[in-house]
């Protein structure tokens, strides 16, 4: 059974910094890419960043300059550095694994909080 669990959500004040983990487990097909999706309060979901086995990276505008995608392929897990956090980055943060040839599995959520 395919798992993604997360980790490193919080409370944080504006301008500060969080790291989310994200390992995944239980495959036996390979990962094609991971990436971090976030949905917020009355939002719908939306990619925040995502990156591939090559180590390409995609960020959504909202978030470049501030967040770092990065994997470390040999443990399936991917990171979410983030730093000069808003207030509207508050959402709850989802991980997704996207495998070979063509599925998709998301974690559970981690809830990222930041006060003004």
């Amino acid at each position: 059974q395919v798992q993604l669990v997360e980790s490193g959500g919080g409370l944080v004040q504006a301008g500060g910094s969080l790291r989310l983990s994200c390992a995944a487990s239980g495959s036996s097909f390979s990962l094609r890419s991971m990436g971090w999706y976030r949905q917020g309060p009355g939002k719908q979901r939306e990619l925040v960043a995502v990156i591939t086995t090559s180590g390409s990276t995609t960020y959504a505008d909202s978030v470049k300059g501030r967040f770092t995608i990065s994997r470390d392929n040999a443990k399936n897990t991917v990171y979410l550095q983030m730093n000069s956090l808003k207030p509207e980055d508050t959402a709850v943060y989802y991980c997704k694994g996207s495998y070979f040839p063509a599925r998709d599995y998301w974690g559970q959520g981690t809830q990222v909080t930041v006060s003004s």
